[in-house]
């Protein structure tokens, strides 16, 4: 549908976007309704149906992939370019101030807790949101040890993912206590287990 669509019927679809976002971080997926979605768009239920011919369900899906992508849009350019330790406190501390910033309107927790579960196709997205983040946590760890800032036998694999996991652990605790104590220490500890690894003294 959004190939086929006019540059207006592109924006009246993203509008629709990203308004079912907010209202879905603002009421929950539960108490959501289709109507709740239109009031704060500002449209129609036919038109609606004309941008999302399957309903609820492919809504859905669009928002999982709008929310995805702002995931990783919010941790840019840092996240592009861990190639030295200085970037990856940089992006160690925009990760905390985003999150902080956002609190209960925070999309990976919506992401992860409500819209991923909904559909096959959400939670689709999710698996190649994980992969994609995870990829490029990789990535800046390959390019460390290209710089010799860490041994070439480190298993780069392991170490993203569980950074990847930490910081997912620690949102979902800020974002039930409303503290960002756990995020902040998954991230430190990761980034000084990687220093560590590769000789610095943390």
């Amino acid at each position: 549908m959004p190939g086929k669509l006019t540059a207006k019927g592109r924006a009246t679809r993203s509008r629709i976007v990203e308004g079912a976002a907010a209202v879905l971080r603002e009421r929950g997926l539960a108490s959501a309704t289709l109507d709740d979605i239109m009031a704060r768009t500002g449209t129609s239920k036919s038109q609606l149906f004309h941008y999302f011919p399957a309903g609820k369900d492919e809504l859905l899906v669009a928002v999982a992939r709008f929310e995805a992508d702002q995931v990783l849009e919010d941790q840019q350019p840092y996240l592009g370019r861990l190639d030295s330790w200085e970037a990856w406190e940089q992006w160690r501390d925009v990760v905390i101030k985003r999150y902080e910033a956002q609190g209960d309107q925070c999309p990976l927790g919506s992401l992860f807790l409500q819209i991923g579960r909904s559909t096959p196709g959400a939670r689709a997205i999710v698996v190649e949101l994980l992969r994609r983040w995870q990829e490029s946590l990789a990535a800046g760890i390959r390019a460390l040890q290209a710089a010799d800032a860490l041994p070439a036998e480190l298993d780069v694999d392991v170490r993203a993912a569980a950074l990847l996991a930490g910081i997912q652990g620690g949102v979902s605790i800020l974002l039930s206590t409303g503290r960002s104590t756990h995020l902040r220490a998954a991230l430190d500890q990761g980034i000084a287990d990687l220093r560590r690894a590769g000789g610095a003294v943390v």
